[in-house]
């Protein structure tokens, strides 16, 4: 006879989600957060450039608003116990693509050694009219460069 076997490992008890929230960063009206975290893999919202405190974009253009989303991102990282080394890969949406420049001039401010793979994307639209978005991928915990 054949003993049944129990396909159901420790490992597979379950798996961990944590939702990531912080009144730093803005949360616009709608049925998301601004991060979960699986396990160890932290997925960060679409961060547009707005101030938390009034709701609205900051002025100034693209550059502005580069610089403010990615500080709404660090606070999340943060609220979360990470920092920027922690982000393995971003998405960069942008209203114009000939902003890519500037962009990248203000997003090698907050990333400057270890930098995550990242994309980039000219869109047609962007919430509130803004000119840039990001979101990232980070992993919680220490990180080990090799």
């Amino acid at each position: 006879r054949r003993q049944k076997v129990s396909r159901r490992s420790p490992d597979m008890a379950g798996t961990m989600r944590k939702i990531i929230y912080t009144p730093k960063a803005p949360i616009m009206k709608g049925i998301y957060s601004q991060a979960v975290v699986v396990d160890k893999t932290m997925y960060i919202a679409g961060q547009i450039g707005l101030d938390p405190t009034s709701g609205q974009l900051v002025e100034g253009g693209v550059l502005e608003q580069t610089k403010q989303a990615l500080v709404n991102m660090g606070e999340i990282l943060k609220a979360a116990g990470c920092d920027y080394k922690n982000v393995v890969k971003t998405t960069v949406l942008l209203k114009d693509i000939n902003d890519f420049a500037g962009v990248n001039d203000v997003y090698k401010q907050f990333f400057q050694s270890h930098c995550p793979a990242r994309a980039a994307y000219q869109v047609v639209a962007l919430p509130k009219s803004g000119l840039v978005e990001i979101e990232a991928v980070a992993v919680v915990g220490a990180i080990t460069d090799v």
